[in-house]
């Protein structure tokens, strides 16, 4: 069974603008966050920090679109990390690929990882004779 089975067919957490959440999230399905958490995000989804979002922890997902603000130590993203002009993002980046638009902030460190397999080293050919 792939991964992307595992996600909750239409489960789209949202937290919205106005609302603030302190504690962790954990979830299979795409989370939207207008609001504010305090806390760790984890999902093997997508998450999308809309301009009012804000989070205080770490954030550890499968793809992230950023147009407010992250203050976190790590940022584990398996695919993409998209930072939009609006985006403010402190912390350490782990990605497979990362965009960003001018205007975007960002402050810390960034890794970048990619899952293809190495192509193998040429091998010698014994000479002919």
């Amino acid at each position: 069974m792939k991964e992307s089975d595992n996600r909750e067919i239409g489960a789209i957490n949202i937290i919205a603008q106005g609302t603030q959440l302190e504690g962790s999230i954990l979830t299979n399905g795409d989370c939207r966050i207008d609001g504010v958490v305090k806390g760790n995000v984890t999902s093997k989804a997508k998450i999308i920090i809309g301009r009012s979002g804000k989070v205080d922890g770490n954030v550890t997902c499968a793809n992230i679109d950023i147009e407010g603000t992250i203050n976190a130590e790590t940022l584990n993203v398996t695919e993409l990390i998209f930072l939009k002009e609006t985006a403010n993002v402190v912390g350490n980046i782990s990605a497979n690929k990362i965009a960003i638009e001018p205007g975007a902030e960002f402050s810390g460190n960034c890794k970048m990882h990619n899952q293809r397999a190495a192509a193998p080293a040429a091998q010698p050919q014994p000479e002919k004779r």
